[in-house]
């Protein structure tokens, strides 16, 4: 879609897109802590058939969460055209049954700040699977810069000295994680022409999370809710993922993938401060390599925000 055909919309105000794009940068972040803590009281065998039970309990619920609320806003049961079923299961394979099996299994083998860190690089994959794959936004100078910006940010975030640190089985499968999360954003943007995003984002959630619990129990995962203080983590991991990727959904379908994507540098500033401060296990990060990394990733954001009067710097 061209970005001059953008659908006017309050989300396409720009003070609504930057607060609401990190209301929901901010609950992504918050979810590494609170699914580490999950690991912890309800998956006492820490297989990965376990973890993926973990996670599909997680999105079935979430998928819950938003239809419910949806359907009472409207006053009515809502449920998908027969025709884009497809075209939800095609987002729900990506935004749900692939990337949180990576990023689930991925965590559970690095740190929550190094695995948040590492996930902040969705916005770059984004920019460029939109543009360079399905041709929905030119690939401008401008978007290019900006992408460099938010990725250097999460690049210094994460430096230890000037040693860079990875794993495979850890954040390599948590950047696998992203690039299909990135082709999810460009799918729900491209569907949401033919189905509300919030539906599309609800049923999404349901189909993947149900196949997610199928696959955990025949591979024979176990999770185990003991007390309140799991039922009150499983409750907010739903809620927030009901909200983000609605909210998001929304905003995609209003504004070019780049311009909202390029938030999604945030998450790890959010996922950092949390994971350092909740998690015993978290590694400390240099203070002067947040400030930095702060200062980049904003400077991102506001060139892909930020409209001059001369169109030829765009």
């Amino acid at each position: 879609m061209n970005e001059q055909n953008t659908q006017k919309s309050i989300f396409g105000n720009p003070l609504v897109i930057i607060l609401s794009a990190l209301l929901c940068c901010a609950l992504w972040g918050s979810a590494t802590p609170f699914i580490k803590i999950g690991y912890e009281l309800m998956r006492p065998d820490g297989t990965v058939p376990s973890t993926i039970l973990f996670a599909g309990l997680r999105f079935t619920l979430a998928g819950i969460f938003t239809v419910a609320i949806y359907s009472i806003a409207r006053r009515k049961l809502l449920v998908p055209k027969v025709t884009n079923i497809p075209r939800i299961l095609t987002v729900s394979a990506f935004q749900t049954v692939i990337q949180y099996i990576f990023f689930y299994v991925g965590l559970s083998n690095t740190t929550g700040v190094k695995g948040t860190i590492a996930s902040g690089s969705s916005a770059f994959f984004c920019v460029l699977i939109a543009s360079l794959i399905f041709k929905q936004e030119k690939l401008t100078p401008k978007k290019i810069i900006a992408c460099i910006l938010g990725f250097a940010g999460i690049v210094v975030v994460n430096l230890q000295g000037l040693e860079l640190t990875m794993n495979f089985l850890g954040d390599g499968f948590v950047i696998f994680s992203t690039i299909s999360y990135a082709f999810s954003s460009v799918l729900m943007k491209r569907f949401s022409k033919y189905e509300e995003p919030v539906l599309i984002s609800g049923y999404q959630f349901i189909a993947g999370g149900a196949l997610m619990i199928l696959l955990g129990l025949i591979l024979g995962g176990k999770v185990v809710v003991r007390d309140i203080e799991s039922v009150l983590v499983l409750l907010y991991l739903a809620a927030l993922s009901a909200v983000a990727y609605a909210l998001w959904g929304v905003l995609l379908k209003h504004n070019p993938v780049s311009k909202v994507s390029v938030f999604s540098f945030t998450t790890p500033i959010f996922g950092t401060i949390l994971s350092t401060l909740m998690l015993e296990e978290a590694s400390g990060t240099e203070p002067l390599n947040l400030v930095i990394t702060l200062l980049l990733v904003s400077s991102g954001i506001f060139l892909l925000n930020y409209a001059p009067k001369d169109k030829s710097l765009k």
